[in-house]
């Protein structure tokens, strides 16, 4: 019997693996897609031929045509996009298994309030783009520092019952609403030849962005994190009563997570400014398809948010092209419908 039994569980775990490899290769290559068809796409469409001659120039260190000009400028925008939405997205189920709460996201406590206090006010007094992506980056790290040193105590205490960290929700409740305030008196003293700029920023925009290193490295260092403790993150937004007798350290684990998930939200929000629903509607929607385990929910994620963002923003250029629309305008609209499907569906079950 004990033969039987241990063929089985390999059976079934050969199986699991080979689900999993699938999956992640299918998003993989959808993931390339997006990027492929955020460089064709726009006010000058491109041809696959114009696309991989411009790919050759680039390569070969000169874009003297056209065709390689558009390339580089589409796909250095469309590389922030994935960056930006795999970001988020991580952020997210990192933060819903924190909290143990579906309906948490990476906005949730205030860490985008503080980054846009300093990004406004970076815009107030200085031009130059650096100094507004390291003042929102500076002041996101500000809000999530204060925000655990206030809620400490209830990081590293006993697991919380379902519902999450009241104390840590309220902390980052009422420093939300004082960043609110921040950006609201910044927006009315702001001149007019600076105000449409903050207004983009604060509903997302990803217009001036360019490819940078830094964003990719937080990426990459959360996802190995966050990929090795996987069955621990299945425990804690499972079973976190029982966590602690299964040998997991609760306290500096929850702490860990939140930390990790308050550094990707820096990093994204100070990439392209405040993009809502991402890091809501993309863990629910893999989670809903794939299952609550989060070593494949967590890379499933990852990939599908930096792949829907590319979406979003190719839309966001090319839908009244000239002209762009701010890339959370787009991923508002599509988030609302499919959210509020995902309830339908819920309730149905």
């Amino acid at each position: 019997m004990s033969t039987v039994a241990n063929r089985s569980v390999s059976i079934s775990a050969i199986h699991g693996r080979t689900r999993a490899w699938t999956v992640l290769s299918t998003l993989t290559l959808l993931a390339l897609l997006s990027l492929l068809i955020a460089c064709v796409v726009g006010s000058v469409a491109l041809s696959f031929s114009e696309i991989t001659d411009g790919m050759r120039e680039l390569l070969q260190g000169s874009a003297s045509t056209m065709a390689a000009t558009l390339v580089e400028l589409r796909l250095s925008r469309a590389l922030s996009a994935f960056v930006t939405g795999a970001t988020l997205a991580l952020a997210g189920v990192m933060m819903q298994a924190l909290l143990r709460n579906p309906l948490a996201d990476p906005y949730v406590l205030g860490v985008s309030g503080g980054a846009a206090v300093g990004a406004l006010g970076a815009m107030l007094l200085f031009t130059l783009t650096w100094m507004v992506d390291l003042a929102a980056f500076g002041g996101a790290i500000t809000v999530s520092f204060m925000l655990y040193a206030l809620a400490r105590r209830d990081l590293r205490g006993a697991a919380s019952s379902e519902g999450s960290a009241p104390l840590l929700l309220l902390t980052g409740v009422i420093l939300a609403s004082g960043c609110g305030a921040l950006v609201t008196l910044m927006l009315s003293i702001a001149p007019d030849n600076r105000l449409r700029g903050m207004v983009f920023w604060l509903i997302g925009d990803l217009s001036g962005t360019q490819f940078r290193l830094l964003p990719w490295i937080v990426l990459a260092g959360a996802l190995a994190f966050s990929t090795r403790t996987a069955r621990a993150i299945n425990v804690i937004a499972l079973h976190a009563e029982a966590a602690s007798t299964l040998g997991i350290n609760v306290g500096k684990f929850r702490s860990g997570l939140f930390l990790c998930s308050a550094l990707l939200t820096a990093s994204a929000v100070s990439n392209a400014g405040s993009i809502g629903f991402v890091g809501l509607i993309v863990p629910h929607a893999c989670r809903f398809v794939l299952g609550p385990d989060h070593r494949l929910l967590l890379p499933a994620a990852t990939l599908v948010g930096g792949a829907f963002l590319v979406l979003a923003d190719t839309l966001a250029r090319s839908i009244v092209a000239p002209q762009q629309l701010p890339v959370g305008v787009i991923t508002a609209m599509i988030g609302v419908p499919i959210f509020l499907l995902q309830l339908h569906q819920l309730r149905k079950r």
